[in-house]
């Protein structure tokens, strides 16, 4: 296996790593109900997606 010929330091190092970051999801505010979920999942607690009732939600029975 081929090694370093030399140590890199540690800015060349944290450079190269400084896209590996977390980056802050995008969410989806409902115009009508005013819930936040996350764009493209189903809303757990109402059980609404883009507008449509698509399955029962939690806090119904």
């Amino acid at each position: 296996m081929p090694h370093p010929k030399r140590k890199l330091s540690k800015s060349r190092r944290d450079s190269r790593r400084a896209h590996h970051s977390l980056d802050s999801k995008a969410l989806f505010i409902d115009p009508q109900s005013g819930d936040v979920s996350l764009y493209h999942r189903v809303n757990l607690e109402t059980g609404m997606y883009r507008g449509h009732k698509v399955m029962k939600g939690r806090n119904e029975e």
